[in-house]
């Protein structure tokens, strides 16, 4: 018996954004899928309109992945985890452990296969990518704070933003420019769209 999926199936009981007041909880699994479309579409415009080498089905797979380890760790919120370089190598072999323990609850000839999604690999421009997701799904959760009257996410909300912009992946610039803006928009305003659509 292996418990892999089972104890990955525990990433809704994650909670995200500890320190924060929130109006809307958000938990590790909610956020993955988000991170996992979010990267999957900038992949896709990133090998489509700007001829980058990638798989974007590859890219998909890292981001559903890309906070497994947290499901052993927790999410450590932010100001804690990189408070300090001693705190951020520490977190850094925390995770690290956290990784070889969820692959070892693999069958063996399975291993191979997950590890590359379960370890901080190289930073290659399908790790940028998800990375820019995961700092995108940030930045719309304090959008969606915001909206909901919560101040408390104006401070992230500008600081995701800065970091956002300063990727330098114009897909990225793209995702910002032509789909983040419906986030901010109500249901009947979704549903009422003041272009045209083809």
């Amino acid at each position: 018996m292996h418990h892999f999926f089972a104890y990955l199936s525990r990433l809704k009981l994650i909670r995200r954004w500890g320190l924060m007041r929130n109006t809307h909880t958000e938990n590790d699994a909610e956020h993955s899928l988000q991170v996992a479309m979010i990267a999957h579409g900038i992949a896709v415009m990133g090998r489509d309109r700007y001829g980058r080498d990638v798989d974007p089905e590859h890219v998909l797979a890292l981001a559903v992945y890309h906070d497994a380890t947290e499901v052993l760790t927790g999410d450590l919120p932010t100001p804690v985890k990189y408070h300090s370089s001693e705190l951020r190598q520490a977190y850094k072999q925390l995770e690290g452990l956290a990784s070889r323990r969820l692959t070892a609850m693999l069958p063996e000839d399975m291993r191979g296969a997950f590890a590359p999604y379960l370890t901080e690999g190289e930073q290659d421009y399908a790790h940028l990518v998800v990375k820019a997701a995961d700092r995108i799904s940030a930045y719309l959760k304090c959008v969606e704070e915001q909206r909901a009257g919560n101040h408390e996410f104006d401070a992230a909300g500008e600081n995701v933003l800065a970091a956002i912009r300063a990727t330098g992946l114009e897909e990225v610039d793209d995702f910002m420019r032509e789909f983040a803006p419906s986030f901010s928009l109500t249901l009947d305003e979704l549903n009422n769209p003041t272009e045209d659509v083809p």
